[in-house]
């Protein structure tokens, strides 16, 4: 009689040459459940963390802020070549993973995991930025390490692919946008590879790029304030396809908030204001620009990216948040508040500058370059109309 076949105790194979199931390979893999609200793709090419690393030039003497170390592939790396690594992550689980990777050994002495969100993290002071950055935070981040008044020497960070294109996109670009302004009026950006999605676990519906941002120091670092800079191109492109004259002088919400923030200014330097109300004739005067453009990838509110986020959350001024709470479509309706002599300065002021003073109102936000940003910015500041 045939002996019956019995399974080896742990699901062992009868034989050394037999295969593991599908099942029990993916059950060995998972320690735990990557988070899709952390965005968590752990990198799992180290060909490619190795190249990450190499790229961002450490010296010895170096301390790194890495972001989102998920299991600490690119930690170890880090660590080889710089003195200390800043490592902030979410994650409880992960922070844990990262740090086993180096307990009980020399480099754990040089490992420093910081638990929480690093946008509302006041972080210390690091000479280099190394990231395979969770997606939600990419635009967040960037902003915050371009804003940082003593800002790092280098950025070697992973983006979604589009993200990336974005960053290095130039005038007429389709991708073109106020990310693009400002990434390359504070740094130099260099695209450095394309990674594709199979090389993460789990992998991401998108590829990614790996950019270099070089933050400019010193004498090339602009002379402008970051949040006067930013705000002013947050209203250029909402939508970017019209032109500049529709963008200021077609929005009521705009020319409102610009009214207010020049009422605070005035306080701010002691000058008086006329709030006289104006006549019904006066405000007939009022010019009708509107333009009927259709959203593209380029636009402030447009970026349907997982990415692009510009919360509540992102330190900006309530003047402008305000103004992107409103969105891009306004009522047509007639206002029924009474318009003053201020609100009718403001709007004159406006006027002037993009069609006397820079002669940019025909021109499209999609179409500036940064230096008729910065005119533009130059005659705002001038007549006395600030964004911070």
């Amino acid at each position: 009689m045939g002996k019956a076949k019995t399974s080896k105790r742990g699901g062992a194979s009868s034989t050394p040459y037999e295969r593991p199931s599908k099942h029990a390979a993916a059950a060995a893999n998972n320690v735990f459940k990557f988070s899709k609200d952390f965005g968590q793709h752990i990198l799992k090419n180290p060909g490619i963390a190795e190249t990450i690393v190499n790229k961002a030039n450490l010296k010895p003497t170096d301390t790194v802020l890495e972001v989102g170390p998920g299991t600490g592939n690119l930690t170890v790396k880090i660590l080889e070549q710089a003195k200390k690594v800043i490592a902030v992550e979410m994650d409880p689980r992960m922070a844990a993973e990262t740090t086993k990777r180096v307990q009980g050994k020399p480099e754990q002495k040089r490992l420093e995991v910081l638990l929480g969100d690093v946008i509302k993290t006041t972080l210390p002071q690091f000479d280099v930025c190394i990231s395979n950055t969770p997606y939600q935070i990419s635009s967040p981040l960037v902003f915050k390490l371009l804003a940082l008044p003593n800002p790092p020497r280098t950025c070697v960070l992973m983006f979604q692919r589009e993200f990336a294109l974005r960053l290095t996109a130039r005038p007429n670009d389709p991708l073109y946008c106020r990310l693009s302004v400002n990434a390359q009026f504070w740094a130099r950006i260099t695209h450095i590879l394309k990674v594709g999605r199979n090389n993460f676990r789990p992998p991401p519906q998108v590829d990614s790029s790996v950019v270099r941002i070089e933050p400019k120091l010193g004498s090339d670092r602009p002379n402008i304030s970051f949040t006067e800079w930013d705000g002013m191109l947050r209203v250029c492109f909402n939508r970017r396809n019209k032109t500049l004259r529709a963008s200021w002088l077609g929005n009521k919400e705009v020319l409102a908030m610009l009214e207010r923030n020049y009422r605070l200014w005035c306080a701010t330097n002691d000058i008086l204001v006329d709030d006289t109300v104006l006549d019904e004739d006066d405000e007939a005067d009022d010019m009708a620009v509107d333009e009927n453009v259709p959203s593209s990838a380029g636009d402030e509110g447009e970026w349907g990216g997982i990415m692009d986020v510009d919360g509540a959350d992102d330190n900006t001024p309530s003047f402008f948040q305000e103004l992107k709470a409103a969105g891009a479509e306004i009522p047509k309706t007639k206002s029924k508040r009474k318009k003053t002599r201020v609100a009718l300065l403001i709007k004159e002021k406006v006027r002037k500058v993009l069609e006397d003073v820079t002669e940019l109102a025909d021109k499209r936000s999609g179409k500036c370059d940064e230096n008729d940003f910065l005119r533009l910015l130059a005659a705002f500041n001038a007549e006395g109309i600030h964004f911070s």
